[in-house]
């Protein structure tokens, strides 16, 4: 599982902690099963917890928590992924301004 992915399921059961696997892998646009894995593996690394409000068997009567480790994981990914965006924002920004100058510059 990739950072992003952490970091966009981790954001997603934030807003949302309710979501069903399907319908977070619907809001991701991954797979039922990738979608699985994913949760699974926060589960695994203490990140969320699962809370059932109604004690029955229906599944929608769970909910995925952060922990506390799992708020700190989500600023930390937050953090690093906004550098990588920050730093892939300034390559792309200096790739168009240099495209713009050979447009540009040639009809000068």
């Amino acid at each position: 599982m990739t950072n992003e992915h952490s970091l966009k399921v981790l954001r997603l059961l934030q807003d949302q902690p309710h979501l069903s696997q399907r319908e977070l892998a619907r809001a991701l646009g991954l797979s039922l099963g990738k979608t699985h894995y994913c949760v699974r593996a926060l589960l695994d690394k203490g990140l969320i917890k699962m809370h059932n409000f109604k004690q029955s068997d229906n599944k929608r009567g769970y909910a995925y928590l952060l922990t506390p480790a799992g708020l700190r994981a989500k600023a930390e990914l937050t953090r690093a992924f906004l550098l990588y965006k920050q730093k892939e924002y300034e390559a792309l920004k200096h790739e168009i301004d240099e495209l713009h100058r050979e447009v540009y510059g040639a009809q000068t």
